[in-house]
This record gives structure tokens, sequence and C-alpha cells, in this order.
């Protein structure tokens, strides 16, 4: 028997009437309370106001593109997870969408079927209870009932797919992990490519881990990725 989601409360931004009024009709039939905006500012207004579980947003907006309100929310200390909807492929704009602090991103045209198993993905992530411990690699430590990092003492900020990332990555500690593993105990869905997505939070979480410091993230070519002090 499959057990059925929480409804979330999700703010649907998008400013082509043909594909919000899908979106927002497929994830209220699934039982969510879903609000929605066609213009940046607005959204924004929207996002400051209002506690969601979700954002998804397009990347191209009248007002503010979808990149800027998430820059904005992140800097108003405002987590809530975003998954972007763009109609651009570009390896350089998904990387832009995730160092913005983006959670997934979505490349239009794209089913309805896969947009669903990403919110449900997001959602069951975001909401699963961190386990009340501390772990601890180095100099590197995760308090994850405060949902803090600190590296050498210095506070690190994540999005919370980075921080689940991280806490993935050290409670795995000195193991190597395929990029397929981190993807599914990680991001909970499976589609063809999927596994740059996990490329790309690795070299996103190196920039603020390992900037200016030891190494602690290592790749092993040709197998994965691992979280320890040193590469033997």
């Amino acid at each position: 028997m499959t057990t059925q989601q929480p409804a979330a409360n999700i703010l649907i931004v998008e400013d082509e009437p043909s594909i919000r009024d899908v979106v927002v009709t497929a994830l209220t039939h699934r039982g969510h309370t879903v609000q929605q905006s066609d213009n940046g500012r607005n959204a924004l207004e929207m996002a400051l106001q209002t506690q969601f579980d979700l954002l998804v947003l397009d990347v191209m907006l009248p007002g503010l593109d979808g990149f800027e309100i998430c820059r904005r929310l992140r800097a108003a200390d405002q987590f809530t997870p975003v998954l972007f909807l763009t109609a651009r492929d570009e390896t350089a704009s998904r990387i832009k969408g995730f160092t913005s602090g983006g959670d997934d991103y979505l490349t239009k045209p794209f089913s309805i079927d896969e947009l669903t198993l990403r919110v449900q993905a997001i959602l069951r992530r975001t909401a699963t209870p961190i386990p009340d411990d501390e772990l601890r690699v180095d100099d590197l430590v995760m308090r994850t009932e405060a949902n803090e990092v600190r590296r050498d003492g210095q506070l690190i900020e994540l999005s919370p797919t980075e921080f689940r990332l991280l806490q993935y990555l050290m409670m795995n500690a000195d193991v190597v992990l395929s990029k397929s593993r981190i993807l599914t105990n990680v991001w909970d869905y499976g589609y063809e490519g999927s596994e740059n997505v996990v490329e790309l939070y690795i070299g996103y979480l190196r920039r603020k881990i390992d900037d200016g410091r030891p190494p602690l993230i290592h790749t092993r070519r040709g197998v994965g990725y691992v979280l320890r002090k040193e590469l033997a």
C-alpha cells in the first residue's frame, strides 16, 4: 500500500496561462493548496508574506526573474524549497539556478507526470524529520536538530537540498557513493540524465565547504564521491 503524502501549500509562478493552469490543476487534484502568480514582484511579496512548502518558479518572468526572486528570498533568510521551470537547457543556466538557492530544475517542455514526481520528491525530502544528533568529519560539524553546519567554527548557509546532500555524505563518511546511489537517497526520483544534478550540487557544496580549506569532498573517477579528511 502506498502512503499518502501530506497536502502542501504551494505557490506557482508562471506567466504563460496555459502552463500555469495545467500545473495548478494537477497539483490541486493531488490535494495540495495552490496559489498562483504571473509576475515576479507579486510572487516575491506573496512568498515573503506567506509560509509556503514549495515554490514552483518560472525563470523568465515580468518584473523579476525566478533566479532573482530566489536570491532575494535566501537573502531574507527564507529557505522554502524552489523548483525552477525554464525553457533553457544550457548547463550555465542550471548552475545559475542552483547557485541562486534552488532545489531542482525542470526544462520546458515537460510532462505533468514528471513535474508532479519532482514536486513529490522535494516535499518528501524536505518534510522528512532530521535525526536529533550531531555529525562530525574533521572540522566540519552538522547539528541536524538546529539545521546548522559549521566548518572550523564558521557558519555555512545551505539550502534544504544542499543540507540533505551533505547530511547523506557525512552519514556515509569514508564510503565512496555513486551518483545513482546519491540520487536515490537524496532526490528520491530517477529520470534520464538526472545524475547531472548530483554533479552540479557536489560542485556547489565544494564551493561552500572546501573553498580555501583542505578538501573534504573527493571524486573517485568512474566511481563516485566520498567525504573524508584525506583521499587515500
